[in-house]
């Protein structure tokens, strides 16, 4: 069994460490890489510990209305009901941010993954996790870029584009 204090400088165990590095190799699947993932925590946002390494997250997607004002992002992201990290170390390379009233509405107001760590199931795990916690809620909603390979991510886990009966409508104010 592995001990806590065993762990790489990132800290992952040793044996993670060997699958990052046959990954990048291309001797490992993808598939087995999600199962590596699976052994990082994913955990609720911490403030004090998290919220220098969200914004560079922020910074590294491009997200530049959150980042060009640090305080009203730390603000958001405070007064929102559920926030998770994905996080490697000190590194935290994915999140999700959630608005509810916990009873009738859940909307993912945020989902981002670090482009260097996107394609490994860290997306899909966050969302599971926002799906686990409001499977009471009738309506769980977002909006995205219009992007092919956004829409085929939603629509993998389930997400129905709004056309037919439902419409959606969003007012962007800059």
């Amino acid at each position: 069994m592995i001990k806590d204090q065993e762990t790489g400088s990132d800290g992952f165990p040793p044996f993670c460490i060997i699958f990052r590095r046959l990954l990048h190799r291309k001797c490992l699947r993808e598939d087995h890489l999600l199962s590596y993932y699976r052994h990082v925590p994913i955990r609720n946002y911490l403030p004090d510990i998290d919220f220098l390494p969200v914004l560079e997250l922020y910074k590294t997607v491009g997200w530049t209305t959150y980042t060009n004002d640090p305080e009203k992002l730390r603000s958001a992201l405070s007064n929102s009901a559920f926030v998770l990290v994905f996080s490697v170390g000190s590194e935290v390379q994915g999140l999700v941010r959630c608005i509810s009233d916990d009873h009738t509405i859940c909307y993912i107001q945020d989902i981002l993954v670090d482009p260097a760590h996107q394609r490994n199931g860290i997306g899909k795990e966050l969302v599971e996790k926002v799906l686990e916690k409001y499977s009471h809620v009738r309506q769980i909603v977002l909006m995205t870029d219009n992007e092919e390979g956004q829409r085929n991510f939603y629509e993998n886990l389930r997400f129905q584009e709004i056309k037919g009966e439902l419409r959606g409508f969003a007012r962007i104010q800059s």
